[in-house]
Protein backbone atom coordinates (compact mmCIF):
# COMPACT_ATOMS: atom_id res chain seq x y z
CA UNK A 1 0.00 0.00 0.00
CA UNK A 2 1.62 3.24 -1.21
CA UNK A 3 -1.15 5.77 -0.56
CA UNK A 4 -3.15 6.64 2.52
CA UNK A 5 -5.78 8.37 0.35
CA UNK A 6 -6.72 7.95 -3.31
CA UNK A 7 -9.55 9.97 -4.85
CA UNK A 8 -10.40 9.46 -8.51
CA UNK A 9 -12.98 11.49 -10.46
CA UNK A 10 -15.00 12.23 -7.34
CA UNK A 11 -18.25 14.10 -8.01
CA UNK A 12 -21.00 15.53 -5.83
CA UNK A 13 -23.77 17.80 -7.09
CA UNK A 14 -25.86 20.22 -5.07
CA UNK A 15 -28.30 22.85 -6.27
CA UNK A 16 -25.74 25.67 -6.14
CA UNK A 17 -22.40 23.82 -5.94
CA UNK A 18 -20.64 20.81 -7.42
CA UNK A 19 -17.44 18.88 -6.92
CA UNK A 20 -16.11 18.35 -10.44
CA UNK A 21 -14.06 15.17 -10.92
CA UNK A 22 -11.82 15.56 -7.87
CA UNK A 23 -8.66 13.43 -8.08
CA UNK A 24 -5.59 13.40 -5.83
CA UNK A 25 -3.60 11.02 -3.67
CA UNK A 26 -1.71 11.29 -0.38
CA UNK A 27 1.34 9.01 -0.03
CA UNK A 28 1.61 7.11 3.23
CA UNK A 29 3.78 8.80 5.85
CA UNK A 30 3.27 12.34 4.56
CA UNK A 31 1.23 15.48 5.20
CA UNK A 32 -0.95 17.10 2.58
CA UNK A 33 -2.31 20.61 2.87
CA UNK A 34 -5.79 20.71 1.35
CA UNK A 35 -6.13 24.39 0.55
CA UNK A 36 -8.92 26.62 -0.68
CA UNK A 37 -11.24 29.44 0.22
CA UNK A 38 -14.15 28.80 2.52
CA UNK A 39 -16.78 27.23 0.29
CA UNK A 40 -14.26 25.86 -2.24
CA UNK A 41 -15.23 22.23 -1.56
CA UNK A 42 -12.83 21.09 1.17
CA UNK A 43 -15.43 20.08 3.75
CA UNK A 44 -17.63 18.42 1.12
CA UNK A 45 -14.66 16.32 -0.01
CA UNK A 46 -13.88 15.30 3.57
CA UNK A 47 -17.52 14.40 4.28
CA UNK A 48 -17.51 12.18 1.19
CA UNK A 49 -14.29 10.50 2.32
CA UNK A 50 -15.85 9.76 5.70
CA UNK A 51 -19.04 8.47 4.03
CA UNK A 52 -21.09 11.16 5.76
CA UNK A 53 -22.81 11.94 2.46
CA UNK A 54 -23.32 9.99 -0.76
CA UNK A 55 -21.14 10.64 -3.79
CA UNK A 56 -22.55 10.97 -7.30
CA UNK A 57 -19.53 9.46 -9.02
CA UNK A 58 -15.89 8.47 -8.71
CA UNK A 59 -13.99 6.33 -6.20
CA UNK A 60 -12.51 6.87 -2.76
CA UNK A 61 -9.89 4.54 -1.33
CA UNK A 62 -8.43 4.82 2.16
CA UNK A 63 -5.47 2.52 2.92
CA UNK A 64 -6.27 0.87 -0.43
CA UNK A 65 -9.82 0.00 0.70
CA UNK A 66 -13.13 1.32 -0.63
CA UNK A 67 -14.48 3.87 1.83
CA UNK A 68 -18.03 2.47 1.57
CA UNK A 69 -17.44 -1.29 1.36
CA UNK A 70 -14.85 -1.25 4.14
CA UNK A 71 -16.11 1.73 6.15
CA UNK A 72 -15.98 0.16 9.61
CA UNK A 73 -12.48 -1.25 9.12
CA UNK A 74 -11.17 2.03 7.75
CA UNK A 75 -12.61 4.16 10.54
CA UNK A 76 -10.74 2.13 13.15
CA UNK A 77 -7.56 3.70 11.77
CA UNK A 78 -8.81 7.26 11.16
CA UNK A 79 -8.83 10.21 13.54
CA UNK A 80 -10.92 13.23 12.58
CA UNK A 81 -10.67 16.75 13.96
CA UNK A 82 -13.28 19.26 12.78
CA UNK A 83 -13.30 22.99 13.43
CA UNK A 84 -16.15 22.42 15.90
CA UNK A 85 -16.26 19.82 18.66
CA UNK A 86 -18.99 17.17 18.53
CA UNK A 87 -18.69 15.70 22.01
CA UNK A 88 -21.59 16.12 24.42
CA UNK A 89 -20.95 19.46 26.10
CA UNK A 90 -22.04 18.26 29.53
CA UNK A 91 -19.42 15.48 29.54
CA UNK A 92 -16.32 15.99 31.64
CA UNK A 93 -13.02 15.34 29.90
CA UNK A 94 -12.56 12.02 31.72
CA UNK A 95 -16.07 10.98 30.64
CA UNK A 96 -15.18 11.50 26.99
CA UNK A 97 -12.82 8.55 27.17
CA UNK A 98 -15.38 6.33 28.90
CA UNK A 99 -17.93 7.13 26.21
CA UNK A 100 -15.66 6.55 23.21
CA UNK A 101 -13.18 3.82 24.08
CA UNK A 102 -15.65 1.02 23.35
CA UNK A 103 -15.83 2.02 19.69
CA UNK A 104 -12.15 1.36 18.91
CA UNK A 105 -10.43 -2.01 19.01
CA UNK A 106 -7.00 -0.42 19.52
CA UNK A 107 -8.04 2.15 22.12
CA UNK A 108 -5.40 2.77 24.79
CA UNK A 109 -6.48 4.33 28.09
CA UNK A 110 -2.80 4.72 28.90
CA UNK A 111 -2.28 6.81 25.75
CA UNK A 112 -5.35 8.91 26.54
CA UNK A 113 -4.01 9.68 30.00
CA UNK A 114 -0.55 10.41 28.59
CA UNK A 115 -1.76 12.83 25.91
CA UNK A 116 -4.28 14.48 28.23
CA UNK A 117 -1.48 15.04 30.73
CA UNK A 118 0.88 16.41 28.08
CA UNK A 119 -1.80 18.80 26.86
CA UNK A 120 -2.72 19.77 30.44
CA UNK A 121 -6.36 18.93 29.82
CA UNK A 122 -8.47 19.52 32.98
CA UNK A 123 -10.02 16.08 33.48
CA UNK A 124 -12.89 17.31 35.65
CA UNK A 125 -13.91 20.23 33.46
CA UNK A 126 -16.92 19.93 31.17
CA UNK A 127 -16.44 20.12 27.43
CA UNK A 128 -18.52 23.32 27.40
CA UNK A 129 -16.03 24.96 29.77
CA UNK A 130 -12.97 24.36 27.61
CA UNK A 131 -11.33 27.04 25.48
CA UNK A 132 -11.20 26.54 21.72
CA UNK A 133 -7.56 25.49 21.98
CA UNK A 134 -8.33 22.96 24.72
CA UNK A 135 -11.23 21.54 22.69
CA UNK A 136 -8.85 21.05 19.78
CA UNK A 137 -6.39 19.23 22.07
CA UNK A 138 -9.18 17.03 23.39
CA UNK A 139 -10.21 16.00 19.85
CA UNK A 140 -6.57 15.35 19.01
CA UNK A 141 -6.13 13.29 22.20
CA UNK A 142 -9.07 11.10 21.17
CA UNK A 143 -7.71 10.72 17.63
CA UNK A 144 -4.27 9.63 18.82
CA UNK A 145 -5.48 7.37 21.63
CA UNK A 146 -6.59 4.69 19.18
CA UNK A 147 -3.35 4.87 17.18
CA UNK A 148 -4.94 6.43 14.09
CA UNK A 149 -2.87 5.90 10.95
CA UNK A 150 -4.58 8.79 9.16
CA UNK A 151 -5.53 12.10 10.75
CA UNK A 152 -8.02 14.26 8.86
CA UNK A 153 -8.31 17.90 9.90
CA UNK A 154 -10.97 20.30 8.68
CA UNK A 155 -9.76 23.86 9.38
CA UNK A 156 -8.16 22.89 12.73
CA UNK A 157 -6.26 26.15 13.22
CA UNK A 158 -9.11 28.50 12.29
CA UNK A 159 -9.75 30.75 15.28
CA UNK A 160 -6.67 29.64 17.20
CA UNK A 161 -4.11 32.21 18.29
CA UNK A 162 -0.59 31.96 16.76
CA UNK A 163 0.89 30.27 19.85
CA UNK A 164 -1.82 27.57 19.92
CA UNK A 165 -1.46 27.02 16.16
CA UNK A 166 2.29 26.59 16.44
CA UNK A 167 1.86 24.13 19.33
CA UNK A 168 -0.65 22.07 17.36
CA UNK A 169 1.66 21.84 14.33
CA UNK A 170 4.57 20.68 16.51
CA UNK A 171 2.36 17.97 18.04
CA UNK A 172 1.40 16.73 14.58
CA UNK A 173 5.00 16.73 13.41
CA UNK A 174 5.96 14.48 16.32
CA UNK A 175 3.00 12.16 15.76
CA UNK A 176 3.91 11.34 12.15
CA UNK A 177 7.67 11.19 12.70
CA UNK A 178 7.72 7.36 12.46
CA UNK A 179 6.75 7.54 8.78
CA UNK A 180 3.78 5.22 9.27
CA UNK A 181 1.10 7.87 9.72
CA UNK A 182 -0.38 10.47 7.37
CA UNK A 183 -2.31 13.72 7.69
CA UNK A 184 -4.78 15.52 5.43
CA UNK A 185 -4.75 19.09 6.68
CA UNK A 186 -7.61 21.18 5.29
CA UNK A 187 -7.00 24.90 5.73
CA UNK A 188 -7.18 28.35 4.16
CA UNK A 189 -4.24 29.55 6.30
CA UNK A 190 -1.36 28.90 3.92
CA UNK A 191 1.37 29.86 6.40
CA UNK A 192 0.63 26.68 8.36
CA UNK A 193 1.75 24.60 5.39
CA UNK A 194 5.33 25.88 5.50
CA UNK A 195 5.79 24.20 8.86
CA UNK A 196 4.27 20.81 8.23
CA UNK A 197 3.08 19.95 4.70
CA UNK A 198 4.94 17.82 2.16
CA UNK A 199 2.22 18.05 -0.49
CA UNK A 200 -0.38 20.66 -1.39
CA UNK A 201 -3.70 20.27 -3.17
CA UNK A 202 -5.46 23.50 -4.17
CA UNK A 203 -9.20 23.41 -4.72
CA UNK A 204 -11.36 26.26 -6.02
CA UNK A 205 -15.03 26.24 -7.00
CA UNK A 206 -15.18 22.47 -6.60
CA UNK A 207 -12.28 21.77 -8.96
CA UNK A 208 -8.65 20.83 -8.37
CA UNK A 209 -6.30 23.58 -9.50
CA UNK A 210 -3.04 21.88 -8.51
CA UNK A 211 -1.94 18.79 -6.60
CA UNK A 212 1.69 17.93 -5.98
CA UNK A 213 4.67 18.66 -3.79
CA UNK A 214 4.72 21.85 -1.75
CA UNK A 215 7.75 23.23 -3.59
CA UNK A 216 6.43 22.05 -6.95
CA UNK A 217 3.43 24.36 -6.59
CA UNK A 218 5.63 27.44 -6.34
CA UNK A 219 7.81 26.29 -9.24
CA UNK A 220 4.79 25.82 -11.50
CA UNK A 221 3.57 29.42 -11.59
CA UNK A 222 4.83 32.99 -11.92
CA UNK A 223 3.22 36.33 -11.23
CA UNK A 224 3.44 38.44 -14.37
CA UNK A 225 3.09 42.24 -14.26
CA UNK A 226 3.41 44.85 -16.95
CA UNK A 227 2.11 47.84 -18.84
CA UNK A 228 -1.34 47.43 -20.39
CA UNK A 229 0.18 47.76 -23.89
CA UNK A 230 1.70 44.29 -23.44
CA UNK A 231 -1.63 42.69 -22.52
CA UNK A 232 -2.41 41.10 -25.87
CA UNK A 233 -5.40 38.77 -26.32
CA UNK A 234 -3.23 35.61 -26.38
CA UNK A 235 -1.66 36.51 -23.03
CA UNK A 236 -4.99 37.64 -21.56
CA UNK A 237 -6.48 34.20 -22.19
CA UNK A 238 -3.65 32.46 -20.36
CA UNK A 239 -3.45 34.67 -17.27
CA UNK A 240 -5.20 33.43 -14.13
CA UNK A 241 -6.85 35.97 -11.85
CA UNK A 242 -6.08 38.86 -14.20
CA UNK A 243 -6.34 42.31 -12.58
CA UNK A 244 -5.93 45.64 -14.35
CA UNK A 245 -5.79 49.29 -13.32
CA UNK A 246 -4.34 52.52 -14.67
CA UNK A 247 -0.80 51.42 -13.77
CA UNK A 248 -0.91 48.13 -15.66
CA UNK A 249 -1.91 44.50 -15.14
CA UNK A 250 -1.00 41.48 -13.04
CA UNK A 251 -1.92 37.81 -13.25
CA UNK A 252 -0.74 34.29 -12.58
CA UNK A 253 0.84 32.36 -15.44
CA UNK A 254 2.07 28.76 -15.66
CA UNK A 255 5.87 28.77 -15.73
CA UNK A 256 5.79 26.80 -18.98
CA UNK A 257 4.00 29.73 -20.66
CA UNK A 258 6.52 32.38 -19.59
CA UNK A 259 9.17 31.84 -22.26
CA UNK A 260 7.58 33.96 -24.94
CA UNK A 261 6.54 36.98 -22.91
CA UNK A 262 8.20 40.38 -23.31
CA UNK A 263 11.32 41.14 -21.30
CA UNK A 264 9.59 44.39 -20.38
CA UNK A 265 7.21 42.47 -18.13
CA UNK A 266 8.08 41.55 -14.56
CA UNK A 267 8.06 37.89 -13.53
CA UNK A 268 8.11 36.87 -9.87
CA UNK A 269 7.79 33.63 -7.91
CA UNK A 270 4.49 33.71 -5.98
CA UNK A 271 3.82 32.67 -2.42
CA UNK A 272 1.17 30.03 -1.75
CA UNK A 273 -1.09 32.75 -0.40
CA UNK A 274 -0.70 34.81 -3.57
CA UNK A 275 -1.55 31.79 -5.70
CA UNK A 276 -4.69 31.26 -3.64
CA UNK A 277 -5.66 34.92 -4.10
CA UNK A 278 -5.18 34.80 -7.87
CA UNK A 279 -7.17 31.61 -8.39
CA UNK A 280 -9.94 32.77 -6.05
CA UNK A 281 -10.70 35.74 -8.29
CA UNK A 282 -10.61 33.77 -11.54
CA UNK A 283 -14.16 32.82 -12.57
CA UNK A 284 -12.99 30.60 -15.41
CA UNK A 285 -10.34 28.81 -13.37
CA UNK A 286 -8.24 26.42 -15.41
CA UNK A 287 -7.02 23.16 -13.97
CA UNK A 288 -3.33 22.46 -14.34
Amino acid sequence: MDNAIELANLCKHYKDFALDNISFSLPMGHVMGFVGQNGAGKTTTIRLMLNMTNRDGGTIKIFGLDNMDDEQKIKQDIGVVFDEIFFVESWKVREVEKALKGFYSKWSSESFAQYAGSFKLPMDKKVSELSRGMKMKLMLTVAMSHDAKLLIFDEPTSGLDPVARDELLKILGTYISDGQRSILFSTHITSDLDKIADYVTLIQNGRIFHSGTKDGLLESYRIVKGDLKYLQSALREKLIGLATDITGFSGLLPTSECKGISVEMVKATPTREEILVFISRDDGIRKQ
